[in-house]
């Protein structure tokens, strides 16, 4: 088992002010976020030598972030510190697995309960679970699994993790490099899942006592709620054909057996997809009802225009961005610069955008 700690460590910070009211349009400017360029935006760094932060959560003047080796960055007030989380099960730093997703409960503010994605190791191979764990204000401490045995890989594990409209929760779930997973129902690879947050297969999922959601997916790295309550997924192509996708329940979104503008009976097609290019979009959010899209390939925020179904970038700084989130009349972003395939500490930064025009 680990033991918390509360260092700094090598974490440099920029002292900011976090607001914790929720995303709106700034009030000098009418014109869309997907209208501006790098130029309308400033960018200060609030937090170095993060080592491959994953996710970013919000919490009142708090901002938490996950690293892969299985810290909770948390930065609040001035001060950044590092909080291992305890687990059950060692977390598996290899390739892109590790600490992965990570959302907060509802009721957060007063339980300091979250919900995590991680790594492991089974029988001889990687796995991922989705656990539940408390905070003390010292440490993380993993209070249950709610669900194991998610099929691992070092590079394809999905990983996010979010709380619907709904309350129930939703997890994102990796291919593994294996093409009949995707297409099978009763594995839960290459997935989008569905349960309680006590870990139960809710009576009205798509697929009677089946944690599934949605199949036929890659790498889905991105989930995010619109405002009109649709479901939408961003997850990565074999080199190319990266997807925004719509999510439906009981819809086959067709990986293996087509991507791009294939089709086949049965098996929908995605709102958009990169053609030979690819953006490795990661994690998405909404800012009022504009879909925001970190890319690690594609080394920006994006946005998606369903009106001309495009991706336009509109903050570009050379960096992989993993995970994004809208605070107030900013935009966080958090960067992954070492590849998966690579090896050693990647020293990435937490962002903040400001718009200016």
């Amino acid at each position: 088992m680990k033991y918390a700690t509360a260092a700094v460590g090598a974490i440099a910070l920029a002292t900011v002010l976090i607001s914790s009211t929720t995303w709106a349009q700034d009030v000098r400017s009418s014109s869309p976020i997907s209208s501006t360029a790098s130029a309308d935006w400033s960018m200060e760094v609030v937090a170095e030598g993060l080592d491959y932060p994953w996710e970013i959560q919000q919490t009142g003047g708090r901002i938490l972030i996950t690293e892969a080796a299985g810290d909770v960055v948390s930065i609040e007030g001035g001060r950044v510190v590092r909080h291992l989380v305890e687990t059950s099960d060692p977390i598996a730093r290899e390739g892109g697995g590790g600490l992965l997703g990570m959302t907060l409960s509802k009721d957060f503010e007063s339980n300091e309960t979250a919900y995590f994605y991680h790594t492991y190791h089974a029988d001889g191979a990687l796995s991922n679970k989705l656990i539940e764990a408390r905070f003390d204000g010292t440490s993380w401490t993993e209070t249950r699994t709610l669900l194991q045995g998610i099929p691992g890989h070092h590079l394809y594990n999905g990983g996010r993790v979010a709380i619907g409209p709904d309350g129930y929760l939703y997890v994102t779930t990796g291919w593994t490099e294996n093409r009949q997973r995707p297409q099978d129902i009763s594995s839960l690879a290459g997935k989008i899942l569905r349960m309680t947050v006590d870990g139960k297969v809710p009576d009205d999922n798509p697929f009677p006592g089946s944690y599934v959601y949605s199949l036929g997916h890659r790498n889905p790295q991105g989930i995010a709620w619109g405002p009109d309550g649709r479901l939408f997924v961003a997850e990565h192509g074999q080199s190319a054909h990266d997807e925004i996708n719509l999510i439906v329940a009981g819809r086959n979104y067709g990986w293996p057996v087509v991507s791009g503008d294939e089709e086949r009976q049965g098996m929908e097609r995605p709102l958009l997809h990169s053609g030979n290019n690819t953006w490795a979009p990661s994690g998405i959010a909404f800012a009022g009802n504009e879909l925001l899209v970190s890319a690690l390939v594609g080394k920006g925020l994006y946005v998606f225009d369903a009106a001309e179904n495009s991706l336009k970038p509109i903050f570009t700084s050379g960096d992989r961005l993993r995970d994004v989130l809208p605070i107030g009349q900013n935009i966080y972003v958090v960067t992954t610069n070492r590849s998966p395939r690579a090896e050693g500490p990647s020293e990435d930064r937490l962002l903040k955008l400001t718009r200016t025009k």
